[in-house]
């Protein structure tokens, strides 16, 4: 399996954190080189590691926020 390579841009924040110190964070992150893109995944204390997670562009992540702003929470 090739390596992925990452960096993450920014971390814009994170949303909670498991008894193991792993935690859910939105970060901005640029995957093997390309554009950064905004991904939410769980994250090991160090970043040494991470969970299974998604990508979103700014379009993508604008229209995740209209949707989230139009449920009745």
């Amino acid at each position: 399996m090739a390596e992925i390579k990452y960096e993450i841009k920014e971390t814009i924040g994170s949303i909670s954190e498991n008894n193991k110190g792993w935690s859910k964070q939105l970060n901005l992150i640029s995957w093997n080189n390309r554009n950064p893109k905004y991904d939410l995944r769980d994250w090991a204390p160090e970043h040494e590691k991470m969970g299974k997670g998604i990508t979103l562009t700014k379009e993508e992540l604008k229209k995740l926020r209209n949707i989230l702003n139009e449920m009745d929470l």
